[in-house]
């Protein structure tokens, strides 16, 4: 299993392994039929995962309720209350059919990343697929020199005079549970606070319950519960 753990020499080779893997395969154009597409024009896309090919669809069986963790609809607040949909000015919020767009035609061009910020022990249970792991604790207890390693295997380059370079840095879509999870912000916030630039930032304000909400497929990568 790789992933992004809070171990910084691993952290770094762990996403340098996965950033070096194909990262997409394209939509699939055999006819099939299909009753419950993502979208109008989208029935169905495959992206690779742990370098496995995963077909991202949508449950068909149109009687399918969720069962898991996922149901509840009231926890605590604090610390598990409603965040805003703007997370930061320059840092656009998206939802499903566009994390769909951005897996298609972003993460296929080697342009982007998706992210899940949550800690490792949930992104093993089970993830969106493509997805790599980069706990949110990563960035919040990074210095300089940790962070440099983090940006430049997401493509930052580092200048003759030591200037970090953005320009050919990935795009990245990042995720956590859900509305009511803080960890994307936590994420993003130590992201932002090292120079990442805003303009390559997408939060997915509904995260793993709206991925899940919708039938979309998970990869399950640990049959056990996370207490």
């Amino acid at each position: 299993m790789m992933h992004f753990n809070l171990h910084r020499e691993k952290a770094t080779k762990s996403i340098f392994a996965l950033l070096l893997l194909p990262l997409l395969a394209s939509a699939d154009t055999a006819q099939q039929d299909v009753v419950v597409k993502i979208t109008k024009d989208i029935p169905w896309l495959t992206v690779n995962h742990m370098g496995e090919k995963i077909k991202v669809a949508r449950i068909q069986d149109t009687t399918h309720r969720l069962t898991d963790d996922y149901t509840k609809t009231s926890r605590p607040c604090p610390p598990f209350c409603i965040h805003p949909t703007k997370v930061h000015p320059d840092v656009k919020t998206i939802a499903e059919v566009e994390m769909v767009h951005f897996l298609k035609e972003k993460v296929s061009t080697g342009k982007g990343v998706v992210i899940d910020a949550r800690l490792k022990s949930w992104y093993e249970l089970e993830t969106i697929p493509s997805a790599i792991n980069i706990p949110f604790p990563v960035m919040e207890n990074a210095d300089k020199r940790v962070a440099e390693q983090i940006f430049r295997a997401l493509g930052m380059q580092t200048e003759k005079d030591g200037k970090w370079d953005f320009t050919h840095a990935k795009e990245l879509a990042i995720f956590c549970n859900g509305v009511w999870c803080d960890q994307s912000h936590r994420l993003i916030d130590g992201l932002l606070k090292f120079g990442y630039p805003a303009s390559k930032i997408y939060y997915y304000r509904d995260g793993f319950q709206g991925w899940k909400l919708l039938g979309l497929t998970t990869v399950v990568q640990k049959e056990e519960s996370v207490k």
